[in-house]
């Protein structure tokens, strides 16, 4: 496969409880995770557009799905924000429904769940990801903000949030200050896509050689 780039990246649609999904395009990947963990800055910083996705000061801000249509070809999603304790419980339970919606609609082909390399994981972000296990969605922990770590201890404080959170202990470091991590994280999207897209007969596989 040649070298994948992003080259084009526009916000497409936002969707509510009980809203209309754009037609299914192979190769949807959505970001989960806790408000203020970095999901808006991760996909500027992957799409080389600090304006693209909006980030607020103010955590727990994002109460829609966000569709961002990449290279005309598939979407990165960016979901509500979860573990914001000011939320009514109205609130909480609309979000909820939002997200249980979205994760058991079949859209998604991977997720990437987003843990502040600083902290360790909470309560949220081990449901969360019991929540994906549940449902077989495939995942990759990416640990953000890896800029406010010493470089010799983020790969290990990486491997440990992943550990915590119940998944093979193996993250990430991503920082959209620095764009530490973007190469990495782009080449494996584009991976994950070129693989939908095959298997939805978009892309002819390569011919056997002998």
């Amino acid at each position: 496969m040649d070298e994948f780039r992003i080259k084009k990246a526009s916000f497409f649609t936002s969707v509510g409880l009980n809203g209309s999904y754009p037609e299914k395009r192979p190769g949807e990947i959505a970001m989960v995770g806790r408000s203020n963990v970095g999901k808006s800055s991760l996909i500027n910083c992957l799409c080389r557009n600090g304006k693209l996705a909006r980030i607020s000061a103010a955590p727990g801000k994002t109460r829609l799905v966000n569709y961002y249509l990449i290279n005309d070809s598939f979407y990165l999603v960016d979901l509500p924000g979860y573990g914001f304790a000011q939320r009514s419980k109205q609130e909480q339970q609309s979000w909820g429904q939002l997200m249980e919606q979205y994760l058991t609609s079949g859209r998604v082909d991977h997720l990437f769940l987003l843990l502040d390399i600083r902290h360790e994981p909470t309560a949220e972000d081990r449901q969360m990801f019991q929540f994906l296990l549940y449902y077989g969605i495939p995942y990759t922990i990416i640990a953000t903000k890896s800029d406010k770590v010493s470089k010799a201890n983020r790969q290990k404080a990486a491997n440990q949030n992943a550990k915590l959170v119940g998944a093979p202990p193996w993250g990430l470091p991503f920082s959209a200050e620095t764009g530490e991590g973007r190469e990495e994280l782009t080449g494996r999207i584009g991976r994950i896509v070129e693989e939908k897209q095959k298997s939805a007969g978009e892309i002819e596989p390569e011919p056997l050689t002998e």
